[in-house]
């Protein structure tokens, strides 16, 4: 009898159990070998560790890390590995989470419960091997920092949908002597997470900010569910969790925590829904040669101020990157403003706008020169 093709290619079930046996005692030399080099790499980064101590100088370097995921990740694409990039990301990120925290444990503060953005931020950017201290503002997470409670913290700039957000450049302007030494670009996913069925819901949790950033989506698939404003994603969840016919708006994440099904991923309107975070602290970044510098300055009430600062980029040839207007504090119908530009404020470009605008603005203070952070999520 002839065989079919399909059959002539199967093997046995007794040669298929040989092959995953050979195939497993392969991966379990190989784990001892990757076991073997990550210590070796967090023996090399501990002697990296003292050297810094004797010298005065910090455990945390961004830019460094940055160095290092360019490096990874440019040989993983060049060699077409199978795992994906943000997997392979995620590992080298806890090696030298690890590592790091051999030196010295982190204590990072960020605008918490558990498993909001900021928290996810603050994990993408340094690992699991931290102290997160949740706090309940944004001026907590300033104030924890600025106290020395805790070494960094981590608070939203802006989003890609919303926009500014107010109550961290206001506590830029009342502690500026705080330090902007990395930032973190965080694509958001909202999912729909509940209990009960998508038609049983009566209420929908979540914050101000991913509501608005669902609205669209919401109306259109929840029409009869009441949007209530909590404090966190992650508070919605919890409430999600213990009121029937309630739902959510948080991360995946939450969802895990809090026992909950996603009925729906990816519910933002805006595909590309992303948000910044600045890394606050008292140390400053070093020059990568791919960096950004964020300023706030301040000008006379008249016409063409504004035209003339901006003329002095162009003038410059430095890149504006964003820029956003706030009311002052000191004047009624008054505004200074927040500004990006790329490269570092040491770079001889930089330095020369800097000084520029000095002569020409009212007040100029600069929050940090870091590097520029790649999409992560």
């Amino acid at each position: 009898m002839v065989r079919k093709p399909e059959q002539a290619n199967s093997i046995s079930p007794a040669k298929a159990q040989a092959t995953v046996r050979t195939l497993r005692h392969q991966i379990d030399k190989l784990d001892l070998q990757i076991l073997k080099l990550i210590n070796e790499r967090a023996e090399m980064a501990g002697e990296i560790g003292s050297i810094k101590v004797e010298n005065g100088e910090e455990v945390f370097a961004p830019a460094r890390e940055d160095e290092v995921f360019a490096n990874v990740l440019e040989a993983h694409s060049k060699h077409q590995g199978a795992l994906d990039v943000g997997t392979v990301k995620a590992v080298f990120r806890e090696i030298m989470s690890g590592s790091r925290a051999l030196q010295k444990v982190l204590k990072v503060s960020y605008l918490g419960p558990e498993y909001t953005y900021s928290h996810l931020a603050a994990i993408e950017k340094f690992g699991q091997a931290v102290e997160f201290m949740p706090v309940g503002s944004i001026a907590a997470v300033f104030e924890e920092v600025n106290r020395g409670h805790a070494d960094f913290g981590v608070v939203p700039v802006e989003n890609s949908t919303d926009g500014r957000v107010a109550d961290t450049l206001d506590m830029f302007l009342r502690m500026a002597q705080l330090i902007i030494c990395a930032e973190i670009r965080l694509q958001v996913h909202h999912n729909l997470l509940a209990k009960c069925e998508s038609k049983d819901i009566r209420r929908v949790y979540s914050k101000p900010q991913a509501l608005s950033q669902c609205r669209n989506w919401l109306s259109k698939n929840v029409p009869y569910a009441l949007l209530t404003e909590v404090s966190s994603t992650t508070t919605a969840a919890e409430l999600a969790q213990r009121e029937p016919g309630a739902a959510a708006v948080a991360s995946r994440q939450a969802a895990v925590r809090y026992g909950l099904r996603t009925l729906c991923e990816d519910i933002q309107d805006c595909p590309d829904n992303e948000t910044r975070f600045a890394v606050i602290g008292h140390q400053k970044s070093a020059r990568t040669g791919k960096d950004k510098t964020t300023i706030m300055f301040r000008i006379p009430h008249a016409p063409g101020s504004l035209a003339d600062v901006l003329d002095i980029f162009k003038q410059t040839k430095v890149n504006l990157t964003w820029i956003e207007s706030f009311p002052s504090r000191l004047a009624k119908a008054e505004y200074i403003f927040f500004a990006d530009f790329e490269g570092h404020k040491e770079d001889p470009k930089a330095a020369r706008l800097l000084k520029a605008l000095d002569d020409h603005c009212t007040e100029v203070l600069v929050f940090g020169s870091f590097p520029i952070a790649q999409v992560s999520g």
